[in-house]
């Protein structure tokens, strides 16, 4: 695929009409107790609370980017801004673009009834990194250096420990969000998708972050070609109601039209570089030294040797700047409110210490929450058990517990499913991350069981700290319920002559969407059509023996053998002759009706 992109992307930019198209959301962790965190991790501020709690894809945030203010491109009210306009504004540069459309044509497939715009991934992408810094990608659709969120340890953001070992985000200690559509590393575990097939889920590379911002906003099976599902995706992005306006106007805007320019060729808010940037109020600053990068290995068919920039719109290094040296990536962070500057004191003179003064010491920092965690245990999980294809009732639940045997609040708990099994959580994901409440107890969101049967289990983890050791709590899923009844004898009636025995024994066969399904319970009834055009339970005609050989029309407790398999006990006719029904069912409501005939000689 790579190779595809290459030849479409070294076009010259072309114009393209868009048509408007509906847009879709998600939340991401329904679990009482847990603590809402966006997809950049940025605590709530300004937000309105969304009509659905739990994770985003971002960190609880309220509107952020490290970029300057954004102009909404559509004048939202009076007092609120100026109007972008212009064909410039519209110019999506081309590997983005592509993402964004190749996302779309993903989503139409595998969630149709989602109905999502493209342009509303090009809205989000606008606002969360400028259309990954104006194109700044290579041939591939990687970004030429990572775009890091704020460090999220508390401090004006969410605080969140570190879930990926520093992978994604070059940093151990906390999680920060990563790449062009901003997902924080434990929401990439869940939601990551290997777009531009190079065998990896990389949340730096544009086909990979746009395809699992479309998965994100599709999930829990919204429209979004309904308002308020619409509005409930952007803000399961980021739970902030300036950040939901924001991206809705460049929605708009997008969809009244757009074109492709060269990568690197994009529009960028003024009053920025990469040494000089702007926070919200009330955020501390960045460290100054960022994490080195993981992403500068040469990625999977790539030419050893190339330029910098080629193909890609970036400029190469003018002649006489010598090679680049082989040092990482550079990191482009979300940029953090600069400390003022303290008002000028005059120094007090130190004193001098005398021997009996002790040494001066340094505070040390306090254990993060994940940091105090001595051990999980159960919550009262209870038996995790379902049929096959139905939700379980219960759900797992863990208390984190300090060496006192306290619980631990805002503890990152990631609940992962192991084992040879098709169960999963809500919307397909295998893991979730849901944070402790004020009683210690992180409940993951529902478990659904697939078709198949047997054991698995869930592992409940403390996110980034691997001395904790698991807690696995063991799901079963047991046979489904039959939804197929079908007789083994053939479509002609039983028959038999009045006072005698049908020839034929019936036999019959539960399936679940085609497969057997042993051990499935079915009933035998004689039914008769009353007067009203009812049917009840049959007081003559064909009959099964009881144990005393006394006429039984009703037989309750049948099951069917290891291949789903039932041969029924012989039937008898009384005197009366015409013909009759005996109806089947299956728990879980397959029915199967056969007809019986007797008929003199």
């Amino acid at each position: 695929m790579a190779a595809h992109i290459r030849r479409r992307l070294r076009k010259g930019a072309t114009t393209t009409a868009v048509a408007a198209a509906a847009v879709a959301a998600l939340s991401a962790s329904q679990a009482p107790g847990a603590t809402p965190v966006a997809a950049n991790g940025q605590p709530a501020g300004d937000a309105t609370p969304p009509t659905s709690s739990g994770s985003t894809a971002t960190g609880d945030s309220p509107y952020f980017t490290d970029l300057p203010p954004l102009h909404t491109p559509n004048p939202l009210g009076p007092g609120e801004g100026p109007v972008v306009t212009g064909p410039a504004e519209a110019g999506i540069p081309a590997t983005v673009l592509d993402a964004y459309k190749r996302a779309e044509q993903h989503l139409r497939t595998t969630r149709p009834g989602c109905n999502l715009p493209w342009q509303l991934l090009a809205g989000i992408g606008k606002v969360e990194s400028g259309q990954a810094r104006g194109g700044r990608v290579d041939a591939d659709g990687t970004t030429l250096s990572r775009i890091l969120g704020p460090v999220l340890d508390g401090n004006g953001f969410a605080n969140i420990t570190d879930t990926d070992g520093g992978v994604h985000d070059g940093d151990t200690r906390h999680d920060r969000a990563v790449g062009p559509m901003q997902f924080i590393p434990s929401t990439w575990a869940s939601w990551g998708q290997d777009a531009n097939g190079d065998g990896r889920k990389d949340p730096n590379n544009i086909y990979d972050a746009a395809q699992a911002a479309g998965m994100y906003l599709c999930a829990n099976n919204r429209d979004l070609a309904v308002k308020a599902d619409l509005d409930r995706a952007v803000l399961s992005y980021n739970q902030s109601r300036e950040y939901l306006r924001t991206v809705l106007s460049w929605f708009e805007f997008y969809k009244r039209g757009t074109h492709q320019v060269p990568d690197g060729a994009g529009v960028q808010p003024g009053e920025r570089s990469d040494t000089r940037s702007r926070v919200r109020p009330g955020v501390l600053p960045a460290p100054s030294t960022p994490p080195s990068s993981p992403s500068t290995a040469p990625k999977p068919g790539a030419k050893p040797g190339a330029k910098p920039g080629a193909g890609t719109g970036t400029p190469a290094p003018s002649p006489g700047t010598g090679s680049p040296s082989p040092t990482p990536a550079p990191v482009e962070t979300v940029p953090a409110k600069p400390t003022p500057s303290p008002k000028p004191t005059t120094p007090k003179p130190t004193p001098t210490p005398t021997p009996t003064d002790p040494a001066p010491t340094k505070p040390s920092e306090p254990p993060t929450p994940a940091e105090r965690v001595h051990r999980l245990a159960d919550a009262g999980t209870g038996a995790l058990t379902a049929p096959a294809g139905t939700e379980f009732a219960g759900r797992a639940s863990v208390v984190a517990r300090d060496a006192q045997g306290k619980a631990v609040e805002r503890v990152a708990i990631r609940f992962e499913i192991a084992g040879d099994t098709d169960a999963r959580f809500a919307d397909g994901a295998s893991a979730v991350t849901v944070t402790t409440g004020e009683d210690g107890t992180a409940t993951a969101p529902a478990l659904r069981a697939g078709e198949r049967t047997g054991d698995f289990t869930v592992r409940a983890v403390v996110a980034g700290r691997p001395a904790v050791a698991p807690l696995a709590l063991t799901a079963t899923v047991t046979t489904g319920a039959a939804d197929t009844l079908a007789a083994q004898t053939g479509e002609a009636p039983l028959t038999a002559a009045p006072g005698g025995e049908f020839a034929q024994r019936l036999t019959v066969k539960a399936t679940r969407k085609g497969a057997p399904v042993p051990g499935a319970e079915l009933t035998a009834t004689m039914v008769a059509e009353t007067a009203d055009g009812t049917r009840a339970t049959a007081t003559e005609g064909p009959y099964f023996k009881g144990a005393q050989d006394e006429p039984v029309r009703t037989l309750t407790g049948l099951t069917t053998d290891e291949n789903g398999v039932l041969q029924l006990p012989p039937l008898y006719a009384d005197d009366l002759t015409g013909t009759f029904q005996l109806r089947l069912t299956a728990q879980g409501g397959a029915t199967l009706t056969v007809t019986l005939s007797v008929a003199a000689a």
